[in-house]
């Protein structure tokens, strides 16, 4: 175990409005099996709301907390589980309580999918490198220019540990779980969750580029991944060509092959989608998101904008302001739950159960 790793941790997961079930799944379960494999509890774990009251997934299914930030709580840990709409998701309240939670309680903090908004948006990751879910990486780095945003599908940093979206937390959470209590545990947990590969941190998140293009094309591989790291201050198609050694008219025909269009406007494409992201996410006016895209002027990036997705920028903007996101259906009025067995007493009728020795370190 390691040396600040206590026997039993207790780890408050919080639910914001919209969050990602896959998410909290894939952090949550590495911890039963955890306990399970080890025989002993060496985790425990509550999901948390402000005022204990459900919390609606992205799906749709509606999650009743087992605590409210309310409530007196002992946590060694913090996650702040994300989704869809994060910016409309946090609330004062939930700064507040992060910003306690930090300076009273918590050793560690962490957040899955896009709950690094939220530890962003309270300081709490100032000085630090996290990871996001990719749609939200551009407008965190607009937003938060004291935290580094990482590609990676987790990333951790002193006591800060924060993942994409997805299953990357299971990634991150085996790896917490290998620190903890050694790797012959994490290991034990991947092959009872019949996962082949545990990612690190040197992982990247986005889709390998020749998934993403359907070609094993290495040099269009590179031309694209030249783009997708310059949109602000794009490269002449001269030039893109010189760097992987082709000329330009060889680059022009492999991008119309595979990928059914040209060089230029493959890479007006990844420059408005980029575009369109922070539009959706952020406050930056249209002369900032023309400049962040690299168009050398505001009617340029307006015409280009409108010519591809059939709609001005401001147009779109204004659009948003009328119509905002849809507010949460009302609260459930849930039954009390009943009082289960515990997941370590369930897990005691499995196989599997003590199956591992966990590493211990004399004091």
């Amino acid at each position: 175990m390691a040396p600040d790793a206590p026997a039993c941790q207790t780890i408050g997961f919080l639910l914001l409005d919209q969050f990602t079930l896959i998410s909290l799944s894939c952090a949550v379960e590495p911890l039963r099996m955890a306990n399970q494999l080890a025989g002993e509890e060496l985790y425990r774990w509550q999901t948390l709301s402000l005022n204990g009251q459900p919390v609606w997934a992205s799906d749709g299914v509606a999650v009743t907390p087992d605590a409210s930030t309310l409530d007196p709580l002992n946590l060694d840990a913090v996650v702040v589980c994300g989704g869809i709409g994060i910016q409309q998701a946090v609330t004062a309240e939930h700064i507040a309580w992060l910003r306690n939670q930090a300076r009273l309680h918590c050793r560690r903090l962490g957040a899955v999918c896009t709950g690094s908004w939220a530890l962003a948006l309270a300081g709490l990751l100032d000085g630090f490198q996290c990871s996001v879910h990719w749609e939200l990486m551009a407008s965190m780095q607009e937003a938060f220019a004291r935290v580094t945003v990482s590609a990676s599908v987790f990333t951790l940093d002193g006591n800060r540990f924060t993942s994409s979206g997805g299953t990357a937390p299971l990634d991150m959470m085996l790896h917490l779980i290998s620190r903890d209590h050694g790797h012959e545990l994490s290991a034990a947990i991947s092959q009872m969750f019949v996962y082949e590969r545990i990612r690190n941190e040197r992982d990247q998140q986005r889709v390998p580029l020749k998934h993403l293009l359907g070609t094993q094309q290495p040099k269009l591989q590179e031309v694209v991944a030249l783009m997708e790291a310059n949109l602000e201050e794009p490269i002449e198609l001269d030039d893109l060509a010189a760097y992987v050694q082709v000329s330009r008219r060889q680059l022009e025909r492999m991008f119309q092959r595979y990928l059914f269009c040209t060089p230029s406007r493959y890479y007006l494409k990844l420059r408005l989608t980029r575009a369109r992201q922070l539009l959706m996410q952020t406050s930056l006016s249209i002369v900032e998101l023309g400049v962040i895209c690299g168009f050398v002027s505001t009617p340029h990036f307006s015409k280009c904008y409108r010519d591809f997705f059939g709609v001005a920028p401001s147009d779109e903007r204004a659009d948003m302001r009328l119509h905002p996101p849809l507010a949460s259906p009302p609260p459930l009025h849930a039954p009390a739950p009943a009082t289960p067995r515990s997941t370590l007493e369930q897990a005691r009728d499995e196989p599997t159960f003590a199956s591992v020795r966990i590493q211990r370190r004399c004091s």
